[in-house]
């Protein structure tokens, strides 16, 4: 018999091993990922180093000191991220309840009665109880448990650095935002003041009989289109202005601000292995952790089909031990039960397919965002590209209308066979090449905000 229960189990100990193994990423899962973004637009503008734009500290990329002062205020003051600290703790008290679980149960308590038979002399009994309870579980289910949580407790970390992309991405957009239109507010400003004088000028030309009231009237439509755009444009400054504060947890303010430069990026950038580098991202970390959290998960479903061990052990201080005894004697006992499932009307099958669907879907859910990552980067190396390409083209543009400018005012004042129309086309297409420069400027360093946070950029190292 002691044979036969030895063999019993060492076979569930040998049925029992994979329930203790740990996590691997499962082979296959990532086949034909190894490109995650397009060659052609990644070869375009990123180095052959190993450096890697999404591991760069964010005071390096963004090296405004009024920006800089903005986004730590962000970081340490963001209600969000601040929401996630707590979530972190609760993940702790989790852990640290799945680690207790290890350790046995304390107890002690109490108790007296006093009786009496017929109205006789009183009987006063009592007991003073000290228990100790261990229960181990079946094979692997605590271990199980334990890692479960440490995953859980993985997944609220890297959801804080995802916050923390977020956060540095958004404050830097708001920044560039308000820069951008700044410059737009300074360049339609500086626009209507050229205008006001152009229909003065106009005004008078009419009264010398040197161009008509049609004329006229054309150039102070565009004056009051002008004049138009300044309360949007201020309106935009506000409600930008606004949305900064409230990522800084403060009440609206102005927000102090530089000068608009998109040149303080790198001009090239290295893009890093794809999926070395993406597995890294906090939000491609988290979801390959809720995919090893339902690994446990399995095993611990497994593990409710094997025998669950409970040891336990009481001593106490009593007189009750069947007899009235005083002074009282110390009565200590032991136990030990081992409890095997046998029907559990399909809950543990039941248990067991739950989990497994639960790991197919965190698996489906580890590989799209895995693919939509690679877009995301993918994306905004093109954006990048494209606006890169539109200012250098936008440039040279200004600089063209800017000269194509000024020799037609010199014709003006030398040559008849020049209007003054021709002055006011060619300083409205100018005005507006500079505008579409100014956003050009904008769309590259939002490219360039944009591939940052693509790469997990901001994680605390």
């Amino acid at each position: 018999m002691k044979n036969f229960i030895y063999i019993i189990g060492c076979s569930a100990l040998l049925t029992s091993c994979h329930l203790y193994s740990n996590y691997e990423r499962p082979e296959g899962l990532t086949k034909g990922m190894e490109n995650l973004y397009r060659n052609d637009s990644a070869q375009a503008v990123a180095a052959a180093d190993t450096t890697n734009f999404g591991n760069t500290p964010w005071q390096e990329v963004f090296t405004d000191p009024q920006l800089q002062d903005l986004i730590t205020k962000a970081l340490a003051n963001n209600t969000d991220l601040r929401s996630i600290d707590l979530t972190i703790q609760q993940a702790e008290a989790g852990l640290k309840v799945s680690r207790l679980a290890y350790f046995p149960m304390l107890t002690i308590g109490g108790q007296g009665t006093i009786s009496s038979w017929d109205f006789g002399k009183a009987t006063k009994t009592y007991s003073f109880p000290l228990e100790a309870t261990w229960q181990i579980g079946s094979f692997g289910s605590l271990r199980n448990t334990k890692k479960a949580s440490e995953m859980s407790l993985e997944m609220a970390k890297a959801g804080k650095q995802a916050g923390r992309t977020s956060i540095i991405a958004a404050v830097a957009n708001l920044y560039y935002t308000l820069q951008m239109l700044d410059e737009q507010l300074k360049t339609t400003e500086s626009t209507v003041a050229i205008w006001a004088e152009n229909v003065r000028v106009m005004e008078l030309m009419k009264t010398a009989a040197m161009t008509n009231e049609a004329a006229v009237g054309q150039a102070k439509a565009n004056y009051y289109s002008l004049q138009s755009s300044l309360p949007t444009l201020r309106q935009n400054i506000t409600q930008t202005e606004n949305a900064l504060c409230s990522l800084l947890h403060e009440a609206p303010h102005t927000i102090a601000r530089g000068q608009f430069n998109a040149d303080s990026f790198p001009a090239q950038y290295s893009t890093g292995v794809p999926l070395q580098l993406l597995a890294n991202r906090p939000d491609v970390r988290a979801a390959e952790l809720q995919l090893a959290k339902s690994f446990y998960n399995i095993n611990e479903a497994k593990a409710a089909f094997y025998p669950s061990l409970t040891i336990g052990a009481q001593a106490s201080w009593t007189n009750n031990a069947g007899m009235i005894v005083n002074p009282g004697k110390i009565l200590s006992s032991a136990f030990a039960s081992l409890t095997q499932p046998i029907f559990m009307n399909g809950r543990l099958q039941a248990n067991l397919k739950v989990s497994k669907l639960e790991y197919e879907n965190a698996q489906l859910q580890f590989e799209q965002k895995l693919l939509d990552a690679g877009k995301e980067v993918s994306n905004a190396l093109t954006d990048y590209q494209a606006a890169e390409a539109r200012q250098a083209l936008r440039q040279k543009q200004v600089e063209t209308l800017t000269t194509t400018l000024a020799n037609t005012q010199e014709l003006f004042q030398r040559s008849s066979s020049t209007t003054y129309l021709e002055i006011l086309t060619a300083q409205q297409s100018l005005i507006q090449a500079q505008l579409n420069l100014i956003q050009d400027k904008f769309d590259k360093v939002q490219a360039a905000i944009s591939l940052y946070q693509a790469l997990g950029g901001g994680r605390e190292m």
